[in-house]
Formats: structure tokens, sequence, C-alpha cells
């Protein structure tokens, strides 16, 4: 068994890892405290890594420094929710002490573990016990203090592994809320998964069970006829200036596949954005590059030349900034949902984009990033509506760098349309951010929705099936119908300041019921305004906001 780890095994430790996780992932999702139907820990760590896995399989070096940077890279762009976000900082800390060596030893692995660490936790801006971290700490702090006593990697990873088992069975011992729900902490659990891959790989052994993921993208089909490749959000400098477009026909007799598959081996030397795809009756050839004379001279050893295009993209690129920059307003909004009713509610609040996602489907901090490039704003206040997104909006604003982006902390879609209405164009963006934070306070929200496991969380003993309400903390309420369950949330929500209550009613609820549940509101809280709007949303009956 080896005392180091060189380029090549640690891709392999990577690959390993997603892997173990991608296999066990239901498992880390069930985990989840709240016996919601949309745990999504295991998925979100997932496809955390598997984002880290496809900017290594992009990589051509073996090289410690180049896989290291594609790693961290491919983990930022890809960190979704609270846990994929901090998975993400441990791979940014221990890469970064990674990247110093040529060859890993297990000395400067329990170091990078500890940097991972140490990155990690100031990625949260108030890191709780009990979770991810605490396994991740209490794993560094064994491997920092007995890395000197190990000359196997293999043995060094079974007794790093064994502490973290031994971290994560005592997190709901740190974390009240699990004990009371019976689990151990989900990202915890993922993060062992993680290990359990790197020594599977560090041991030369094949992870079973699990599709190898490929990273290769064809982009056949959209690079003849639209110029959509040289559109880039950013309007970075661009590296090739000609996007060099052609056919060869009339093939020459002597003409062989094997000419075919050098010519793109040639042309990638030249450019990039290479297809060269076809047979010995016709090839289509595209290719970015500053000597489009070259890619043509190289081609017509080969046969006839056809449908020549070349477009200078620099000038296009030119022609885009200047527009976009003529359009450019100072703020823009960016709210983050599910459901077409409540995008559509966003959109009548005047805001710019709309990206999909809640609590089924968090975005990646990438996802985030593009869809604040698609607004043409000096200031961007994005709206994440869910505390476990809110994270990786802010890691969002390492991947842009042409726009200012706010992160408003709203937990929830009723504070993210309070958020939307305080909007003044008027104001400066400091204000603006400042009168949105504020305007979350006025307003306290709750959902209903149903358990997907037989549990005990915040005093209620939940069977599988029990319709359940909650706001951002803790369940508030169970029943066996949806009307009776909200009529209880919401006398556990309601103070005397209230005077208005919104119903916005999921895809599974029609019109009917909702109108008649909103009659139900009236008559038991005579006190307020009742109003209901068709939201949507997934997986929730009900979201309710009250102000």
């Amino acid at each position: 068994m080896p005392k180091s780890v060189n380029g090549t095994e640690f891709r392999k430790m990577i690959v390993a890892g997603a892997k173990v996780l991608e296999i066990n992932r239901t498992k880390v999702d069930s985990l989840n405290v709240f016996p919601v139907p949309d745990g999504d820990t295991g998925t979100n760590m997932s496809l955390t890594i598997q984002s880290a896995v496809k900017e290594l399989g992009l990589c051509s070096s073996n090289r410690l420094p180049e896989l290291c940077d594609a790693v961290s890279k491919g983990a930022l762009k890809g960190a979704r929710g609270n846990s994929g976000v901090i998975l993400s900082q441990l791979f940014r800390g221990m890469c970064s002490e990674f990247k110093n060596y040529e060859e890993i030893t297990i000395k400067a692995f329990a170091k990078a573990m500890e940097n991972g660490t140490k990155v990690a936790y100031s990625a949260v801006s108030k890191p709780k016990e009990g979770t991810i971290l605490t396994v991740a700490r209490m794993m560094s702090e064994f491997a920092r203090s007995s890395a000197s006593k190990y000359r196997d990697f293999k043995v060094f990873l079974t007794d790093v592994i064994a502490k973290g088992e031994e971290a994560l069975a005592k997190t709901p011992e740190l974390l009240p809320v699990l004990k009371k729900a019976g689990v151990v902490d989900s990202g915890g659990m993922g993060l062992l998964c993680v290990y359990r891959g790197f020594l599977s790989a560090a041991s030369g052994e094949e992870v079973e069970g699990a599709s190898d993921y490929d990273p290769s993208q064809s982009a056949e089909e959209d690079v003849f006829g639209d110029n959509s490749d040289i559109i880039n959000l950013d309007l970075g400098e661009i590296e090739f200036a000609y996007c060099t477009e052609f056919f060869v026909i009339n093939l020459k007799k002597q003409t062989t596949l094997a000419d075919i598959d050098k010519l793109k081996e040639k042309l990638m030397a030249i450019g990039d954005s290479v297809i060269c795809i076809g047979d010995l009756e016709l090839v289509k050839v595209h290719v970015h590059t500053n000597n489009p004379g070259q890619a043509l001279q190289y081609a017509v050893e080969l046969g006839e030349l056809d449908r020549v295009k070349i477009e200078n993209m620099l000038e296009q690129n030119r022609a885009l900034r200047a527009k976009r920059e003529a359009e450019k307003k100072e703020m823009g909004m960016l709210a983050v949902c599910a459901g077409d009713g409540i995008a559509a509610i966003f959109k009548d609040l005047l805001v710019d984009g709309v990206i999909e996602g809640g609590q089924t489907m968090n975005p990646s901090a990438n996802d985030i990033a593009a869809a604040v490039q698609k607004i043409n704003a000096e200031h961007v206040f994005v709206f994440p509506n869910n505390k476990n997104i809110i994270l990786a909006a802010e890691q969002a604003k390492a991947l842009v760098s042409n726009r200012t982006i706010h992160v408003i902390p709203t937990k929830n879609i009723p504070q993210g349309f309070a958020a939307a209405l305080a909007f003044n164009p008027e104001a400066s963006a400091e204000e603006n951010k400042t009168d949105m934070i504020h305007s979350m306070d006025n307003v306290k929200a709750g959902q209903v929705t149903y358990a997907v496991r037989s549990t005990s969380v915040n005093g209620f003993h939940l069977k599988e099936g029990d319709i359940i309400g909650l706001d951002d903390k803790k369940i508030l309420a169970k029943g066996t119908n949806v009307d009776d369950t909200l009529l209880s949330l919401v006398a556990k929500l309601k103070d005397s300041s209230h005077e208005i209550i919104t119903l916005y009613y999921g895809k599974d609820v029609s019109e009917e019921d909702a109108e008649a549940l909103a009659g139900k509101l009236a008559e038991q809280f005579p006190d307020c305004d009742v109003d209901f709007h068709y939201g949507g949303q997934p997986i929730y009956y009900y979201i309710v906001s009250l102000e």
C-alpha cells in the first residue's frame, strides 16, 4: 500500500467518493430531521461532487495543481443546499493545500483535512455542532494529531473513517433535534460516504453499483445556424477571434477515416470548440481559431471545401457589449421558487428573473450565477426563499465578476414577495437592501405537507401520511386532513398585529377547495382579510402568509 498519493490516484479517489455517495444518496436523503417528502441532503451533496468529477473529466493534466483547481472549481459551481456548499468548501480548503505537492503524503493529507475544516467553518455565519462540520472537524483533528504514526494510506484512511463514524454517532447528543427525530446528521453521513470512496480508490478497489460519469458533451446539435456559441453572457475576452465553419465534400480517394481524426487533432492545436464529424462522403467542421486560413488549408488536403463561413467574433462581441451596456439598468431582482403560479406572481412584482428551485430542488451556486448573468443590471438582489439555498446564493458571488450580488436572506416565498414589494427603483442599492431585509420582519409564513415516515419531533408523534404544518424552524401542527391542519397552523402563527392572511394553493389542490378553506379562515379569524392565489407548488398543499 503506497505511502503517498499521486495525481492519477487523487483523480480516482474523487471519482470513487462521488460513486459511493451516489449509491447511498437515497439513504442520506432519508435522514432528514423533518419527515417531509423532500429530504435532499444526499442529492445535494451528490450533485455537488458530481460537478467536481465533471470538471476533473475536462482536465487533461494529471498534475495535482491542475487537478485541484478543477475539483475546487467544479465543486463550487455545483454546490447546492447547505450540505453541498459545506462539502464544496471542505474540498476547496483541502485542494488549496494538496496543490502545493507533487504527491500527497499522509501528513500532507492530514494538514489538508485541517485546512478544509477551517475553510468550511468560515463559510457558515453561525456554525452548528452536531452537523457535517462536527464530523469533518473530529476527523481532521484525529488525522492531524496521529498522522506521523502511519506508514500506510489504507490503514490511515480506515482509522480516519472510524473516527468519523464515532463523530457521527455523537451528533444526536450535540444537536437535540436529531435526537428527538431518532437520526444522525445526514450531511455527516454523506461526508463519510465520500471518505469510504477515497478508501476504496486508495485500496485499488472498484466501486460497484454506480455508473461512470461521462464528461464529454456533444455540441453538434446547436453549432450551425444560430450563433449561440458567441453569446457569452458575461461577454468576457475572446481568445479565438474567428468562428470558422465548413463542409468537406468529394473527399479524395486516398483519404481515410484516420485522416479525419488527424484533421480534428490539427484543428484542436490551433483553436477550440472543435467539431469534426463525418465519414468518407461528407465531413462537417467547426472551430474557433485565430488562423481560419490554416484550418481551411488542413481540410483541403482531404477534399473539396463547401459552404465556408468565417465570422469575426470580436466584432460580434463588441456589438453585443455595446448593446448590453446601452440597455443596462442599475438594479434587478432574481427569485428562486417552485410552482408556475408563484413564478407568475414574482413576475407581476417586476422581478427580472425566476429560477426554478425550492425544497425539492436546490439550485447550485452556478445555476444562481448563470441566472444573475442574464439580468442586465449593475446590482442584482437575489431572493433564495429557502434557508437551504441562502449559502449557495452567497457562494454564487465568487462566480460572478461583472455584477454585484446582494443576497436577501428570505427563508420562504412570502418573505420573497415582501422583499420584492419593498423595491424602490428611485432608491440606492444599499437603501433597497436595507428596506428589503426589514420587510421580512413583517411576514410570518407556514406550509402544510405530509409526513413520509413515522417519528417523534417537536413534541409530535407522527405516523407516515399524517398531515403536518410547519414554519421555517419546526412542526407546529398535525392532523388527518389538510384543512384542519392549516387552521391549527394559522392559530399558532397568528398574533394580534396580523391583519391579512393569504393562501397560496399547490398543484394538488383545486381552486374550489382553496376557496372553501379561505372561507373557513375568514370565519375563524374575522379580524383578518383573507385572500387566496394559485401557487402551483409541488409537495406543499398550502403556503400561508400572515401580515
